[in-house]
């Protein structure tokens, strides 16, 4: 019996690691995205389903299958803001740059087939900044009665 890929099938009482599925509209499309826009690289691939990974991460891509367009994923990273710059010289569809938040200094990048990646690392000294949610409405931290709020059209 062969070993079970590491972090895919263990036995006893510990969990695996979790791997997202992200439903895509063409797997090879999505491949190429995923290697040269966000420095993934590729592990193995069927006609319809991938597995991408970029250091302890992995991300399976389903062609038409599991899951729904639009899903989004959160992932740590040391640097969120080193993240960032190292996305946007390779062409990455950023969604919002480097903001801080009370979990996280995060930016969201978005695929082709609109999947949402949060990247976070720790939240810095700086005043939070604006959330932008699923649907592209900005909501601000009111200090005053400590809730977000949604920013209202001018």
């Amino acid at each position: 019996m062969s070993e079970p890929a590491p972090g895919i099938a263990l036995t006893g009482k510990t969990f695996g690691k979790a791997i997202p599925i992200l439903r895509v509209r063409n797997v090879a499309e999505s491949i190429r995205y995923y290697v040269e826009h966000l420095g993934f690289h590729l592990e193995w691939q069927t006609e319809i389903i991938a597995s991408v990974a970029r250091d302890q991460c992995n991300v399976f891509l389903s062609q038409g299958d599991q899951g729904h367009a639009g899903s989004w994923i959160w992932l740590g990273v040391p640097d969120a803001v080193a993240v960032f710059r190292e996305l946007s010289a390779k062409g990455a569809i950023i969604r919002q740059g480097p903001t801080n938040f009370v979990w996280a200094q995060e930016i969201q990048v978005q695929d082709p087939d609109g999947n949402v990646l949060r990247l976070g690392s720790e939240p810095t000294e700086e005043p939070f900044g604006p959330w932008l949610d699923m649907e592209g409405r900005l909501w601000h931290w009111n200090t005053e009665q400590q809730q977000w709020m949604l920013q209202q059209p001018a």
